[in-house]
């Protein structure tokens, strides 16, 4: 899937929490809590990840690790939409600013 499609389908289910928390009587999230809720996702991540180096135990590990890290590429890309930023094009501006540094 090319990365405009997955942004326009991590922002799909945006629309869809939208709905939910707005049913549940829940406050919309906006760009603070988005982050704050990032922030708890990478806690997971990292849990994860020590599970997998043998630090922790949890049942079906990899699929738990790909679900986060799903988790994480959602929250980066709306972030970054309720930032303002074009995350395809910042992401490739910034590869090749990194790349310059090591020629």
């Amino acid at each position: 899937m090319e990365f405009k499609k997955i942004i326009e389908r991590a922002k799909e289910i945006r629309k869809i929490n939208i709905g939910l928390t707005q049913n549940e009587g829940s406050k919309t999230w906006g760009l603070a809590e988005r982050t704050q809720g990032f922030v708890g996702d990478v806690g997971d991540l990292v849990k994860l990840v020590m599970a997998k180096n043998g630090y922790r135990k949890y049942e079906d590990i990899n699929k738990r690790l790909a679900h986060e890290l799903a988790d994480c590429l959602w929250s980066v890309i709306i972030i970054a939409d309720e930032a303002g930023i074009e995350l395809e094009e910042a992401f490739i501006k910034t590869m090749e600013e990194i790349e310059l540094k090591k020629k």
